[in-house]
C-alpha cells in the first residue's frame, strides 16, 4: 500500500461512527497515511434551524454550526483517545453544506487514495443498509471506496445471502 498516503473517513456521528473510525485508523495506521476525519453538516438543517429560530421560537440559529463542530469534535475526540491510533498523522475537518458535494470536493482538493464510510448515516431505516450519502460517493468518488460492516450489518447482508440461496 506504498501509494496510500490519505485516507478520508466520513462521519455522520452515527451509531456506526466510533466502528467506522476505528478501522479507519488502522487503515492508515498499516499504510502509513495519513487520516482526514470529515464530518459534513447539511445545509438544510442549518437553514431549518434558522427557519424556526425566525419564527420566533427559542432555538440558536446564530450559534447553532458552532455547536454543532463543538460537539462534534468532542465526539471525535473520545473516540480517538479510544483507539489506538499511534503514529497515525489525524486532522478533522468540518463543513457546512450538501454532503455529498462536499466530501466530493475534499477528494479532490486534498488528494485523498482511499475513502471509508460507515454503511449509514444518522438516519437509520432498517431496510436501508448502504445509505444515500455513501451510494452516491460509491458511484462518483476518483478515490478507492471502503464500505465499513459492523457485525450486525454484516449479519443482515449474511441473512439475506441466505435467503436467496
Amino acid at each position: 500500500m506504498d501509494n496510500v498516503k490519505k485516507v478520508m473517513v466520513a462521519l455522520a456521528f452515527s451509531e456506526y461512527a466510533e466502528g467506522t473510525f476505528k478501522f479507519a485508523a488502522q487503515f492508515a495506521q498499516c499504510s502509513e497515511a495519513e487520516l482526514i476525519v470529515v464530518t459534513v453538516l447539511n445545509s438544510r438543517d442549518v437553514e431549518s434551524v434558522q427557519t424556526i429560530s425566525a419564527m420566533g421560537y427559542e432555538v440558536d440559529g446564530e450559534h447553532y454550526v458552532d455547536s454543532v463542530e463543538k460537539e462534534r469534535r468532542g465526539m471525535l475526540e473520545k473516540i480517538a483517545d479510544q483507539t489506538n491510533v499511534a503514529g497515525v498523522k489525524i486532522r478533522a475537518i468540518f463543513r457546512v453544506g450538501n454532503p455529498i458535494d462536499e466530501l466530493l470536493k475534499l477528494i479532490e482538493e486534498e488528494a485523498v487514495d482511499v475513502v471509508i464510510m460507515g454503511p449509514k448515516g444518522r438516519t437509520d431505516l432498517e431496510h436501508v443498509l448502504v445509505g444515500s450519502v455513501a451510494e452516491k460517493i460509491f458511484r462518483r468518488s476518483p478515490a478507492t471506496v471502503i464500505s465499513y460492516r459492523d457485525e450486525t450489518v454484516a449479519q443482515r447482508y449474511r441473512d439475506r445471502i441466505k435467503k436467496h440461496i
